[in-house]
């Protein structure tokens, strides 16, 4: 299953956690998603307005 890691460029909105059904962003510099949380859905990508996060193998 993929995950997905938010790269440095976040700009710290908080889009991402709002759309995480699992609740696995933490705020941080940049934000931070909790891996073994995780789903892989991708809904945080597609919230982000500065295409801070990808997905990870």
């Amino acid at each position: 299953m993929a995950v997905y890691k938010i790269g440095d460029n976040c700009v710290a909105c908080g889009l991402c956690m709002e759309a995480c059904p699992t609740n696995c962003i933490s705020e941080g510099t940049p934000y931070v998603i909790d891996e073994a949380a995780c789903v892989g859905c991708g809904l945080c990508a597609d919230a982000c307005p500065v295409q801070a996060i990808e997905e990870v193998a």
